[in-house]
């Protein structure tokens, strides 16, 4: 696929603070949505299906149809993808632990779309690191939310703390981090 080449990639030694969550862990999808700012912009396959199954399609969700290194459950892959209620879906690659510039450009152009317009981002790869993006590029204070394994879904709200702490992330990984914030707006 065009614009698919790396510009971050997670060195081992950053890994241990993406364990860190950003925010605060859910269990409860509609708990999430009532303290969420709508709309929100998923990250992961499980993510997107609880809230789904809650009532909620987010503006922007990104799925790879896989959880903890596996396929996701038939069921979790019709209801997000086969039967998918999002106005747009685009496919971008997206190697394990990295982001590619297509992922990256895919996110800023469902964050550009009309704003009752929803897209559904399919990573071929992974998509994991998508929230870390998605925390700039959205509007100040939008919602993220992403899946903590064994624990839960994170609810990220776009402010200075999330931000910065993104940041920094970003401009430790392995790449040009500053021309990737630089693409983001920040």
């Amino acid at each position: 696929m065009p614009g698919d080449d790396i510009a971050l990639e997670l060195p081992e030694a950053l890994r241990s603070e993406l364990k860190e969550p950003l925010g605060p862990i859910y269990t409860d999808a509609e708990q999430l949505l009532g303290d969420a700012t709508l709309p929100v912009v998923a990250v992961g396959d499980i993510v997107t299906y609880h809230l789904l199954a809650a009532g909620h399609t987010p503006a922007v969700a990104l799925v790879d149809e896989r959880t903890k290194r596996t396929d996701v459950e038939e069921s979790v892959r019709e209801a997000v993808v086969d039967e998918s209620p999002f106005d747009e879906t685009v496919a971008v690659e997206n190697p394990p632990g990295t982001l590619t510039d297509g992922l990256l450009a895919a996110l800023q152009s469902a964050l550009e779309r009309e704003p009752a317009a929803t897209t559904l981002i399919v990573v071929e790869g992974e998509e994991d690191l998508a929230a870390l993006p998605a925390v700039l590029a959205v509007a100040e204070g939008t919602s993220v939310v992403y899946g903590q394994p064994d624990e839960g879904m994170v609810l990220v709200s776009a402010d200075d703390t999330a931000r910065e702490r993104v940041r920094s992330l970003l401009e430790r990984m392995d790449g040009d981090g500053q021309e990737v914030l630089a693409s983001l707006g920040n």
